[in-house]
């Protein structure tokens, strides 16, 4: 037995079927596509490499120039090319929070960043905040309060405390662990490192 067609509903649906929806929003969708790539391309992009290419950057409020291949993360610039050695090397996967440094005021793993991304930002390392002379208030609450061992993660840790005051001065002790959660101290010295962060807290 023959089978019957299936209904034309849409022949007898009023106002838009689900086949002229679909046809319609394709379209709207390939115009924008086309016109969304056309302003795209209309801004020449910068091209860097294969070779080394000097790079500007802002760091701890004054303007340095290196010379790197597209590749070189901002670590490795900021480590190898202008000798701030603050932030540390460690899993070189952005998972300890060693590499610590503030970009445009917050943290960021330098490790997993490239150094050309940078530029036109400001940055700040462990050392723009302060010196051995004249630390800031946390760096001196770190010291106070015996927060580090083999102090591998201090910098990272100092950072990214910096950060979260300049956001929330008055956090409580959920908070400075939620802030915190990103850095990794492997001689266990939280609890320490959490008291700096109360004790600056508290001068504020």
């Amino acid at each position: 037995m023959a089978r019957k067609p299936p209904p034309d509903h849409e022949a007898r649906a009023p106002g838009f079927s689900r086949r002229t929806f679909l046809k319609t929003a394709g379209a709207g969708a390939a115009v924008s596509t086309v016109v969304g790539a056309g302003a795209a391309c209309s801004k020449k992009p910068t091209i860097l490499g294969p070779g080394a290419a000097p790079l500007t950057l802002r760091v701890n409020g004054a303007r340095q120039t290196v010379t790197v291949e597209p590749r070189v993360t901002l670590l490795n610039a900021l480590r190898n090319h202008l000798d701030l050695t603050g932030a540390k090397q460690v899993c070189g996967r952005g998972g300890c929070g060693g590499c610590t440094v503030l970009l445009d005021g917050a943290p960021v793993k330098a490790c997993m960043m490239l150094a050309a991304d940078a530029e036109g930002h400001e940055i700040t390392t462990v050392e723009g905040l302060g010196t051995p002379e004249k630390m800031s208030p946390l760096q001196q609450a770190f010291v106070e309060a015996d927060a580090l061992q083999c102090g591998f993660c201090t910098p990272g840790f100092v950072v990214s405390g910096t950060a979260l005051l300049a956001n929330n001065p008055d956090p409580s002790l959920d908070e400075i662990k939620d802030g915190l959660a990103g850095n990794l101290c492997r001689c266990g010295t939280y609890s320490r490192i959490f008291e700096a962060v109360q004790k600056t807290a508290g001068r504020g």
